[in-house]
């Protein structure tokens, strides 16, 4: 499969089939994965609860996943209207397989409004065209990585992944437990703006949960791991493209009780900050035998 075949697969999947007011139905690529990716389920509940809505953007979504999905039945999409506003409209949304919910969202959209402004500073970091490009990683860095990590960078994915602490994958810890990646779509999207934070809430779930083990110098791809997310929030900003390299800056203030938790500031490449990401997930070490 081509870079540009990933993006339209990616776009199909995003893409609902409307079964009735306010139902939809979603379907998973027809991968090897055990359980659906919880990135999709995310992007497909945003699409859901945005095709209920006119003339507002996204600017919050909390989210709680409650059981894995299957990722070979559809997932049945029912959006509840909770408000409409002046100025916000509310929208709750359950994804639904073998007649259980296995997620269930709360988003917000909201009316531009002009007002004070301010935000935080984007990390120094080197910019994208100054790291490995994908395929300089897989000739000359993958070589040298775990055959976990291998696979998951030699996969063809609809998200081109750039980090900036690669050593990461080779052992080495970082005492300040930051982790940065550039990210963006193989490809070019449509102009919809709704489009682009759809594609952004499905690539927010990568990566996020395994910067909880960069201080100890771990990583999820160890068969000593299992992990699940267990709730996921984010908080849209500023207009931004998805198909335009945008900097996920990942920290995890905690890691305790089989639980990790992690957020992101996602910038674009001029420093602007358009996204908030925060995730908790289960993060449990394999007892032998």
């Amino acid at each position: 499969m081509s870079s540009l075949s990933a993006v339209q697969d990616l776009l199909h999947t995003l893409d609902l089939e409307p079964l009735e007011v306010n139902i939809f139905r979603g379907r998973s690529p027809q991968t090897n994965w055990q359980r659906v990716f919880g990135g999709q389920v995310i992007g497909q509940a945003l699409v859901a609860a945005s095709r209920t809505i006119e003339n507002r953007r996204a600017h919050s979504m909390h989210a709680y996943f409650i059981l894995g999905g299957d990722p070979k039945v559809p997932i049945v999409y029912h959006v509840e209207r909770t408000r409409d506003g002046k100025s916000f409209s509310t929208r709750r949304v359950q994804a639904i397989q073998h007649g259980e919910p296995i997620f269930t969202m709360s988003a917000s959209f909201h009316n531009d409004e002009n007002g004070l402004d301010h935000q935080a500073q984007m990390p120094n970091v080197p910019k994208p065209d100054d790291l490995p490009s994908e395929a300089e990683i897989r000739s000359r860095i993958l070589p040298m990585m775990p055959e976990a990590v291998r696979r998951y960078y030699e996969r063809e994915r609809p998200i081109e992944l750039r980090p900036v602490e690669f050593d990461r994958y080779l052992g080495k810890k970082h005492e300040d437990g930051r982790f940065h990646v550039w990210i963006r779509t193989t490809g070019r999207l449509p102009d919809d703006p709704a489009i682009h934070q759809c594609v952004l809430a499905y690539a927010s779930d990568m990566t996020l949960l395994d910067t909880a083990l960069v201080p100890h110098g771990r990583t999820l791809f160890e068969k000593d791991f299992m992990a699940a997310s267990l709730d996921h929030a984010l908080w849209l900003h500023r207009p931004f493209r998805a198909d335009e390299w945008l900097l996920y800056a990942q920290d995890s203030p905690n890691l305790h009780g089989g639980r990790g938790f992690a957020r992101g500031l996602i910038f674009r490449q001029d420093g602007t900050l358009v996204a908030s990401v925060a995730q908790e997930g289960l993060i449990r070490e394999r007892q032998s035998g």
